[in-house]
């Protein structure tokens, strides 16, 4: 939000006003002259105004990136009457511990209801039948003894070995490994909540510290795949990259997500802005085209093509509407639209050559329109430092103007989505784990939960129920 410089703009009046009261005391201010003392006058006036009426009009999902969570509901929010959700379809495959259960009996008719005949041989026409589907708790419980022996001959002590997978005297078992985990990361369930829960299931408490355990166990069996996955990633043509901030031992983290394909993977870093993106290492070794939301830091990189996101232009562009009624914001929303829904629904996804020219001219023009539209922005005072304050049209205007490659860029390359919005639903469930948790508090497990939760929504992308995927990962079957 743009905002007023109080000092500047009482400087501004205060000159105008004496530079008018001594020309006309000295009779110099001709009827010329004071049109255009006039002139700048209303010119300051009618910045005011816009900064005025943006301030006034209020931000919502609809119009800003502000979330709907933070927004007032109303009716236009809530679920259509008969709608249903669409999601990917999950493969049909059963986890190692799984096991189905099936009975089938017969409700035999023995007499005739009616007149009593009896029907005992009487052959059966068809059948009608129903089900009952129940869950029966089981715990397993194994035991390994090894025996012990003394040798006769040398009266050597022989013991006899243990499974490769009972290192101790007590294991837990890769489905129950993979339950806690599930209950933890994918259902973002609360430490202590998840202890009451799988002491339910096997009636025994596992401490917080072996739960822990288990999640840094399948964080480390994780290590290979995130460097497999990483490499893969490069190799897409176009990436959707966000950040979003997470709390961590009391203080602001960021989580840097790169999702492309069927590929989600986050990683957790302290900075928001280049050092971050340095240290992940993933833009400045990419060569296609990284769809974002114009932050800086992603802009500095010029190596690589951009493509910005069409739902956070279209926000802006509709606050801009609400709040001044400019006629080239409302043309430019229309246009960006219309061109998303024409090349939605072709088969390349993308406008030929002659349509992306005219839709170029088009563009410009309204480019054009807004630049006389919009009111001067007053030179900056001499001695005076930083930049002069412009209203969050004029800065949407001139984004949209030095961007212009970057916001067609949908239309001319099938491979570049309109939207950003595939990063940032990624990031949704981070904002919902950091609500049930409050906080991570070891940057180890932070960096765990990114790297596991990053696995399960590429498992989930590639339509692998989320219990069998944990599993895989721990016994070695990626």
């Amino acid at each position: 939000m743009a905002n007023i410089n109080k000092t500047s703009v009482r400087e501004e009046m205060d000159r105008l006003k004496a530079e008018f009261q001594r020309q006309c005391a000295e009779k110099l201010l001709s009827q010329e002259s004071r049109l255009l003392l006039l002139q700048s006058v209303f010119t300051l006036l009618e910045l005011i105004l816009a900064i005025f009426l943006e301030k006034k009009t209020a931000k919502t999902n609809k119009n800003s990136s502000k979330p709907s969570s933070q927004t007032d509901k109303d009716e236009s929010a809530l679920p259509h009457k008969g709608s249903k959700g669409k999601g990917k379809t999950e493969a049909v495959q059963a986890a190692d511990n799984h096991r189905i259960t099936e009975t089938t009996s017969i409700s035999e008719v023995r007499y005739c209801s009616d007149c009593g005949e009896e029907l005992t041989s009487v052959p059966c026409l068809s059948h009608e039948r129903r089900t009952r589907i129940d869950i029966q708790f089981e715990k397993v419980v194994e035991h390994v003894d090894a025996e012990v022996k003394a040798c006769p001959t040398c009266t050597h002590t022989v013991k006899g070995e243990f499974p490769a997978d009972m290192a101790g005297p007590l294991q837990y078992g890769n489905g129950l490994k993979a339950y806690a985990i599930n209950l933890l990361v994918c259902q973002m369930i609360a430490l202590n909540r998840v202890q009451k829960a799988v002491k339910a299931m096997i009636g025994q408490m596992i401490s917080e510290a072996t739960l822990l355990k288990f999640v840094l166990r399948l964080h480390e069996a994780l290590a290979d795949w995130e460097q497999s996955a990483l490499e893969e990633l490069l190799q897409n043509p176009s990436l959707n990259v966000d950040e979003t901030s997470l709390r961590v031992e009391q203080k602001n983290h960021w989580i840097h997500v790169y999702a492309s394909g069927d590929i989600t993977l986050k990683f957790l870093h302290r900075s928001r802005g280049k050092e971050a993106i340095e240290h992940i290492d993933i833009i400045p070794r990419y060569g296609g085209v990284i769809i974002h939301d114009c932050w800086a830091s992603y802009l500095s990189y010029t190596h690589c093509g951009h493509g910005l996101c069409g739902s956070h232009l279209l926000r802006e562009l509709t606050f801009v509407v609400d709040a001044n009624g400019y006629e080239w914001a409302n043309d430019m929303k229309s246009l960006l639209q219309a061109t998303c829904k024409t090349v939605s629904v072709r088969k390349r996804k993308k406008l030929i050559k002659k349509e992306y020219a005219v839709l170029q001219q088009q563009y410009r023009e309204i480019i054009a329109r807004g630049e006389q539209e919009l009111p001067e922005i007053p030179a900056k005072p001499k001695g005076q430092r930083g930049k002069m304050a412009k209203t969050d049209a004029h800065n949407l205007w001139e984004r949209l103007k030095n961007y212009e490659i970057a916001v067609l860029l949908f239309a001319k390359e099938s491979h570049v989505s309109f939207t950003n919005n595939r990063a940032e639903r990624d990031l949704r469930m981070s904002k919902v784990k950091q609500k049930v948790s409050g906080c991570f508090r070891s940057a180890h497990y932070a960096q765990a939960y990114c790297r596991i939760s990053s696995y399960l929504q590429t498992m989930a992308n590639k339509g692998h129920n989320p219990l069998i995927a944990i599993q895989m990962a721990l016994s070695g079957r990626i």
